[in-house]
């Protein structure tokens, strides 16, 4: 014979009856509260059972029960609205999940269906429909999650971590690098740039910042050894000088836009960038960047639309990268 459930377990089986099938779209009598309980357990409750218990969760104050009469004034309905979550929130970091390529598939399904449990039943149908990623996109690391973790704690402590790194081969063969040679880093922080999570670190022993993308990394470890980070060093101002997450020398640099490109370089400088109307159809800004290979092919990107007024070296870089790509199509 099944064991019958006790107030306290009867109490909270409607509470969460009310959280999954009930919202502010949709709304139960007494009657379906009796019936779905049933179904759910089979168990049987009485009307006035379920009343006390809806009567107890609204005076709580903890969880919130809605009371509306239909209009003839008899038939009442109940449901519970309030969620941590609104419908929209939820599909913003449904998409965002989605989208992470560092997670691998198997792990975005069960954050997905996590994220759904947040709100009623029926609202989570809304949330069918989010961002696709082409097939074999997703990372295959099933190491991410743990490696984020373990990184999250060493920064926080400030301890030094070792790690392998690699990379994928022609043949599709993940490879790592140095012969397998452990890297052994001082990790500030964890960034997210062209949806890949990364790494910024001081490598060890030359000092020199460098970037590395989590998915990645492999047999990440926290040493005993602890660090400070340099006071003046501003995480924020270094990532927004950095194109692509490449490494390279900080400088002031000068560039010149056709007019149709004022967003692009706004989207990707921030509205604080110097702009200054340059002909009547040009522009120039002046900002602080990383001279790496990443911002030669950003800047690639525009091609005849953007031209670099300054420093020179980054001039030369561009002269002999556009020359390649000239000689490639000869």
């Amino acid at each position: 014979m099944e064991t019958k459930l006790s107030t306290k377990q009867r109490l909270l089986k409607i509470q969460d009856l009310l959280k999954k099938y009930t919202d502010e779209h949709h709304q139960l009598t007494i009657k379906e509260l009796v019936d779905l309980f049933y179904t759910k357990t089979e168990q049987t409750v009485g009307h006035k059972a379920v009343r006390d218990d809806l009567r107890e969760l609204a005076e709580s104050g903890l969880f919130d029960v809605i009371e509306n009469h239909e209009k003839n004034g008899v038939e009442k309905y109940y449901s519970h609205q309030t969620r941590l979550f609104e419908i929209h929130e939820l599909r913003l970091l449904i998409d965002a999940v989605s989208s992470a390529k560092f997670i691998t598939k198997a792990e975005t399904e069960n954050l997905v269906k996590k994220l759904k449990k947040l709100t009623s039943i029926e609202l989570a149908k809304q949330l069918e429909n989010r961002i696709l990623l082409p097939e074999g996109t997703k990372s295959g690391n099933k190491e991410v999650r743990k490696t984020i973790n373990v990184l999250h704690e060493a920064i926080w402590k400030k301890q030094v971590i070792q790690f392998q790194y690699g990379k994928y081969n022609n043949s599709k063969d993940f490879q790592l690098s140095r012969n397998g040679d452990g890297y052994s880093v001082k990790p500030y922080a964890l960034v997210w740039n062209n949806e890949f999570y990364y790494l910024i670190g001081e490598f060890q022993p030359e000092g020199d910042i460098r970037h590395y993308r989590i998915d990645r990394m492999r047999n990440v470890e926290i040493t005993n050894r602890t660090f400070l980070i340099d006071p003046h060093f501003d995480i924020s101002r270094y990532t927004q000088t950095l194109f692509h997450m490449y490494s390279g020398e900080e400088r002031s640099i000068e560039i010149e836009f056709v007019n149709q490109l004022l967003n692009v370089v706004i989207d990707r400088f921030g509205l604080d960038v110097n702009i200054r109307p340059h002909t009547e159809e040009t522009f120039r800004i002046t900002t602080n960047a990383v001279i790496s290979d990443g911002l030669v092919r950003w800047l690639l990107t525009w091609g005849s639309d953007a031209k670099v007024i300054s420093p020179p070296s980054l001039v030369t870089r561009m002269k002999a990268e556009a020359g390649k790509l000239f000689r490639h199509y000869e």
